[in-house]
């Protein structure tokens, strides 16, 4: 039966017929083509799924893939889980519209898994068994903490999907053109199988797959990119610093040239302060991406599919090498798109710059009307939606495993469940997550999430890591810190977003937006009139792009205007923000830390926390009794 509706899942996510194309980043002429790459990636996926399932027969199966994942393989899939389409698609945007400080993103979350490595991978693996909450309650009241890490988990990675699914669905709308509300659909069926069906077993060498096609991709753009150049590095940033698109958009950015000549222009570009000018706002910013990666359920339980702790230090390096190479690999690619593609063309299809990279693509295997340079694209955007579909198999797998292993089994059956019993709630509360996050996509349609990945990082920094730490290495800590800790540092974060620049105010984005539309007719006139004295190439190149993009930012002005009408005030009915910072970690993350201790202090009933702190403290740091961690 499980094969049958594997099957049926698989022809529906492969069928041309089950897309509606309506054009995109591709050529009509060319659909074809493009979804004959994507169903091939998805078949082959499905068929691992389909391996996968006829081993799936125990909880450990289900949760751990049987511990039977080495260093090295749990490596790529670290790298699978952690290399969503954010990193592949929003950091390469990011660097070809802002240079410099798009990579600055980069070196946060790679410099997150030293503290992985140091401090997390090895006692999780010989405490935990499954989940968050195997850890926290080891020796911490065993239904307050499997019912708080269950939340949390829950809300991480709700917030973490809701951005997957809705991204997802606007990035391969606009690529292909697909119809927003079939690509959340697909996503969700496609994630859906990979969890019910194949558990951790699939979702592990889904994202395996996807992390290596995702590697290829990128060293492909980067030789067709960089080789014109001689590989030279300094030749390549040279013709970066001399391009008039690049200059165009640094004067753009900056409010116009400020009397700097074009070679300074284009120098700025790959100087700091372009994106991220507020300096608290970048510390607050690394805060989060650093100690929130140590805090991501979907990250933590990678560590419990290794057979031993030394696997486990021996997966993130490996991780660490990984992720590290393809984000080097990303300031060719971030570059590149801006010399050859164009800020004003890239800003044209997403004013994110999310497609920077499928255009250049696009670009190097000779453009938008060559059949090699569509096939290009469509491999490009095929492996972003298998970037998307592998993430969100992981957070629904952590969030169906906070349901099942912690909640039913733990607190509700006592830990008496039969195995079979366990695995048929994790499959069932895997449909409900995925329901629900195929719903919440849908409805999400046309919402700004971008602030939701930064959420989720603060909430796992705020609340996650402090709990997790202080568990492990502090002897006084117990429920009481547990419970205020996790409590506090989740609202503090949640409410400071909510109350931060991340939100939409209807009535500033109308004001900004009308005083676009007032200047813009003198604006255009005058580019019209520099556009036609041009004297040489390069000035006619640079008053070209420049008129592009003074009339996108008038169309999307008036595309807000309307939008915004009648409309007042943010979600939580602030007409301004009452914080400067877009990144509330550096308030919310010492908050958590601060509440764990009061709480610990404060909280002299739990006598059990100080008698386990022995039996603990051997066995993080040897293993013994690893496999029987969450039974006590």
């Amino acid at each position: 039966m499980a094969r049958q509706v594997m099957a049926a899942m698989a022809a529906l996510a492969v069928s041309p017929g089950a897309f509606a194309f309506t054009g995109g980043a591709v050529p009509e002429r060319f659909g074809g083509m493009t979804l004959g790459v994507f169903a091939a990636i998805i078949a082959l996926t499905m068929y691992v799924t389909w391996l996968a399932a006829k081993r799936v027969k125990s909880a450990q199966q289900f949760y751990a893939a049987g511990r039977s994942i080495s260093g090295l393989q749990n490596g790529w899939a670290i790298a699978g889980d952690y290399l969503s389409a954010a990193s592949f698609l929003g950091i390469a945007g990011l660097i070809s519209l802002y240079g410099y400080d798009g990579f600055m993103y980069s070196v946060g979350w790679l410099v997150a898994y030293i503290t992985v490595l140091l401090v997390i991978a090895e006692p999780c693996r010989n405490i935990g068994k499954y989940t968050l909450g195997d850890i926290l309650a080891y020796r911490n009241h065993y239904k307050t903490a499997k019912v708080l890490a269950a939340a949390s988990t829950i809300t991480v990675s709700t917030i973490y999907l809701t951005a997957q699914m809705v991204g997802g669905g606007v990035l391969v709308k606009t690529l292909i053109g697909i119809d927003y509300e079939v690509s959340v659909v697909v996503v969700g069926v496609l994630m859906l199988a990979y969890v019910v069906f194949g558990g951790m077993v699939a979702t592990t060498w889904v994202q395996i797959i996807k992390a290596v096609l995702l590697v290829i991709a990128s060293i492909v753009l980067v030789v067709f990119t960089w080789a014109p150049y001689g590989f030279s590095l300094p030749g390549f940033l040279e013709a970066v610093v001399a391009d008039p698109k690049v200059h165009a958009q640094v004067a753009k950015v900056l409010g116009g040239d400020g009397g700097m000549t074009a070679t300074e222009l284009g120098q700025r570009f790959l100087e700091p302060g372009l994106y991220l000018k507020n300096p608290i706002d970048q510390i607050s910013l690394g805060m989060a991406l650093v100690l929130g990666t140590a805090g991501l359920p979907h990250i933590l339980m990678r560590f419990f599919t290794v057979p031993n702790a030394h696997q486990a230090r021996i997966s993130v390096i490996w991780a660490m090498g990984i992720i590290g190479g393809f984000y080097v690999l990303t300031l060719i690619i971030g570059n590149g798109a801006a010399l050859n593609v164009g800020a004003a063309t890239i800003a044209s299809f997403d004013r994110g710059g999310n497609l920077a990279a499928p255009l250049l693509a696009q670009f190097i295997g000779g453009g938008s009307e060559s059949a090699l340079g569509n096939f290009f694209l469509a491999f490009v955007a095929a492996v972003a939606f298998a970037t998307i579909v592998a993430v969100v198999a992981g957070l629904v797998l952590a969030s169906a495993s906070a349901m099942s292993h912690d909640i039913w089994v733990g607190v509700v059956k006592g830990e008496h469940a039969t195995p079979a019993e366990e695995v048929r709630a994790a499959r069932i509360s895997a449909i409900a997550i995925g329901a629900i996050a195929i719903a919440i996509g849908i409805l999400a349609k046309g919402q700004n999430v971008a602030h939701l990945v930064g959420l989720a990082f603060a909430v796992a920094a705020s609340s996650n890591l402090p709990c997790i730490l202080l568990t492990l290495y502090w002897k006084r800590c117990n429920t009481g810190g547990i419970l205020l800790g996790m409590t506090v540092g989740t609202v503090a974060a949640v409410v400071l977003v909510l109350v931060s620049p991340n939100m939409s105010y209807p009535k500033i984005e109308r004001e900004a937006a009308q005083q676009v539309i007032e200047a813009a007719p003198a604006k255009i006139a005058s580019l019209e009139a520099a556009l036609a004295g041009a004297v040489d190439e390069a000035a006619r190149r640079q008053a070209d792009s420049a008129l592009k993009d003074a009339q996108v930012a008038l169309t999307t002005a008036q595309t807000t205007v309307q939008s915004l009408e009648g409309k007042l005030t943010s979600l939580v009915g602030l007409e301004s923000p009452l914080i400067s910072l877009r990144n509330p970690g550096i308030y919310s993350i010492p908050l958590g830390f601060l509440c764990v201790i009061l709480g610990s202090l404060l909280w002299r009933r739990d006598r059990h926390a100080r008698d386990k702190w022995d039996e603990l403290y051997v066995r993080q740091n040897t293993g013994i009794g690893a496999e029987q961690a969450s039974q006590h």
